[in-house]
């Protein structure tokens, strides 16, 4: 039985279809949104907050291996309470659970984010820590120690993998995490930036997770990331696969401290979630380089699918969506 923590998002819904395609049997849990996937013979579907230990410890009492992909995303400063909350203390219950219950291995779902990711012009490997110089992000740092916790529990005998995927992109929810940049360039959203930073297609990191689960490779972090782009690439290649204008303005670090103080302004005012902060802001003009060679070297027949291939497919899959609404 295989437990799979987040499994109502892009990542833990395509890691459950393919748990299923392989015959496995799966416990899908999700906090809020249904999982969208049901009906399967081999499939349970529970809800159940991360943060309720009793609930967990009962799930578990038959879980063999648990990919724990539950987190949240949020640059938002008010949200700093609730990262660490879910992002440290929700992986240190599964931890605990699961050594608990004796499970027999654990795959944590971490991000690049965890490595501090603000280095200039230098490649950001496995071997890398998140530190208050290198991180601007309250995010980063709550993925850094919930990572540490998941080291907690390999000292205290847990078998466990940790993965730090960079961008994921597949046809998830267009409101809603990474896909959301699919839905800004349908809009002919103007800006774009020069930043530079690591994308993987969903499927890849899924495939990459459970090649991972099903080997003997432990007690070790690696890096899911196909190719390094800019932005200003990924937006065109998502306006010419929607066939809408690219994005032709540029955002220089001036405009961007500018945006990002008028959306906190307007958010103070309406209440609402800033859509760009400062963090996301400095994110989006820094120019990242994830080093992925090290998958490579522990899963030699493993590929990713080209940045092209993997836009151009979501693309069409979010267009169909449309097209049925």
């Amino acid at each position: 039985m295989i437990l799979v923590t987040g499994a109502s998002g892009l990542l833990g819904a395509e890691l459950t279809t393919q748990l299923l395609e392989q015959g496995k049997k799966v416990k899908a849990i999700y906090h809020k949104r249904p999982v969208s996937i049901a009906g399967h013979p081999n499939l349970q579907v529970v809800q159940c907050d991360i943060l309720d230990v009793i609930a967990l410890q009962e799930l578990m009492t038959d879980v063999d291996e648990v990919y724990h992909c539950a987190g949240l995303v949020s640059f938002t400063r008010g949200n700093a309470q609730m990262l660490f909350k879910v992002n440290v203390e929700g992986t240190a219950n599964i931890v605990n659970a699961s050594l608990e219950a004796g499970v027999k291995k654990i795959l944590h779902v971490s991000s690049v984010a965890a490595l501090g990711r603000i280095r200039n012009n230098e490649w950001i490997n496995e071997s890398m820590q998140w530190t208050e110089e290198t991180s601007n992000s309250k995010y980063g740092q709550t993925k850094y120690l919930g990572e540490l916790e998941v080291w907690r529990g390999i000292a205290e005998g847990l078998p466990a993998v940790i993965v730090n995927p960079a961008i994921i992109i597949g046809p998830g929810d267009w409101n809603d995490g990474s896909t959301g940049i699919f839905k800004s360039v349908y809009d002919e959203f103007p800006w774009y930036s020069e930043g530079i930073t690591g994308f993987i297609d969903v499927r890849d990191a899924c495939t990459a997770m459970i090649q991972l689960m099903d080997s003997n490779i432990h007690s070790e972090r690696f890096i899911l990331s196909a190719e390094n782009a800019s932005y200003k690439d990924v937006f065109h290649m998502i306006a010419a696969a929607f066939k809408k204008r690219p994005a032709y303005k540029k955002v220089t670090p001036f405009l961007a401290g500018f945006v990002w103080r008028l959306a906190a302004l307007k958010s103070r005012f309406t209440g609402s979630a800033a859509l760009v902060t400062k963090e996301t802001a400095k994110t989006a003009l820094t120019k990242v380089f994830y080093d992925n060679t090290k998958l490579k070297k522990f899963l030699p027949s493993f590929t990713y699918r080209s940045l092209q291939v993997t836009i151009s497919e979501t693309c069409t899959a979010l267009q169909q969506k449309l097209n049925n609404h």
